[in-house]
């Protein structure tokens, strides 16, 4: 890729990202409901790449001369993709925009041994960070949430990755069946150690249409009830600050200047470009701000697009209003919080001075010292309670 200088960086510059979603795994978890499929035959790699290619070239018409300043392959699981299709889809990014010089490319990976083989190959390509899904750091669990890999395997591949990568991240769940705060502890203190700049941790929640919502319906599957999840919430919290990794939004911490740059995009109201089955993207056209979403299923998206159809199943432009709700709704996730100044100048309106000072009187908002307002730690469960109350 040709690289262009740097782009500024921050709450008031949040960038230009795009992602590509990979939507095949080699298995279901039964706790996923991302947008993934499985494929007994191989797929043909080339001809999504063209598809991608062609459907990037349509999101950059909309929104043509911007700086891409992070590149997000996410899944599914890309890291079943070869390193050169990996290449040719960041080539496809350059192609129709300029690349900053210090764009961060993230890849999602899976540590099986198949797919650990190939980290060298998604470096050469131009991946710079790897984002890897582990998920637990015992086999049992391992066993329980459908995963393919061993714990071994899990941290042989966070070491090789180490090696690689100039910036890693894994992933892990908690609050899952039977796990007490005892043993959460022990495994999320390993984790940090482990874990050189970042961590996800994301709660288990039981989504609709999953195998895990069918158990959980059959009374087959128990998880943490209200108060032991949050005691996990709180224990998270209370490690992950004290090693080093504070949460910069309510599921992800990382070491001070080591936070996902292309997440922040989302999370600081930034634009994201997107292609592939099932991706989003929230772009600024000559329309105003839009967003789309693109359709689902891998081979019909595939069949559209390279009919010449842009595959989009949902288009809506953004009133201020809507704007101004996701904004508050993405910002307030994050520990520096929103401007209530960039929010007035998205919506036309102020928010209600007396509303936030009620909330900060609950002790669910505070202010920071560069005006921005942000949720407490007993705020941040109930966020949508909050945008609710602030956007009424």
């Amino acid at each position: 890729m040709t690289r262009v200088p740097p782009m500024p960086v921050g709450p008031d510059a949040p960038g230009f990202g795009v992602y590509l979603h990979w939507p095949f795994c080699a298995s279901k978890c039964p706790y996923c409901d991302f947008n993934s499929h499985v494929r007994r035959a191989p797929v043909d790699e080339g001809r999504f790449v063209a598809a991608f290619d062609r459907a990037l070239a349509a999101q950059a018409a909309l929104a043509p001369g911007r700086t891409v300043t992070s590149i997000f392959l996410g899944g599914g699981t890309p890291s079943l993709m070869q390193p050169a299709t990996v290449g040719a889809l960041l080539d496809a990014v350059a192609r129709h925009w300029a690349v900053a010089s210090d764009a961060e490319v993230t890849l999602e990976a899976n540590p099986t041994s198949v797919e650990a083989a190939r980290l060298a190959g998604y470096r050469a390509a131009g991946v710079n960070r790897l984002s890897m899904g582990i998920q637990a750091m015992n086999d049992a669990d391992l066993r329980a949430l459908g995963r393919l890999h061993t714990a071994e395997e899990a941290m042989a591949a966070v070491a090789t990755a180490a090696r690689i990568f100039e910036r890693c991240s894994f992933d892990l769940i908690y609050a899952r069946p039977g796990q007490t705060p005892a043993a959460w502890k022990a495994e999320l203190k390993e984790a940090v150690a482990r874990a050189a700049e970042h961590l996800s941790l994301y709660q288990l929640t039981i989504e609709p249409g999953t195998m895990f919502e069918r158990l959980h319906k059959a009374g087959k599957l128990a998880i943490p009830d209200p108060d032991l999840a949050r005691t996990l919430y709180d224990l998270t919290q209370e490690v992950c600050e004290a090693e080093g990794l504070p949460a910069y939004e309510i599921s992800n911490h990382a070491r001070p200047g080591a936070e996902s740059r292309h997440n922040l995009v989302y999370w600081r109201y930034g634009e994201y470009a997107a292609a592939g089955p099932g991706a989003h993207a929230r772009v600024l056209t000559a329309r105003g701000r839009e967003s789309f979403v693109f359709e689902k299923h891998p081979e019909t998206w595939l069949a559209a697009v390279e009919s010449g159809a842009d595959a989009v199943i949902e288009n809506e432009l953004l009133s201020p209003e809507a704007q101004g709700d996701e904004m508050l709704l993405m910002g307030l996730r994050l520990r520096e919080g929103v401007s209530p100044a960039r929010h007035a100048g998205l919506t036309g309106r102020s928010l209600d001075h007396d509303r936030i000072t009620a909330l900060i009187g609950d002790g669910l908002l505070e202010r920071t010292a560069e005006g921005r307002i942000r949720a407490t730690a007993q705020g941040v469960p109930v966020i949508d309670a909050i945008v609710a109350e602030l956007a009424a």
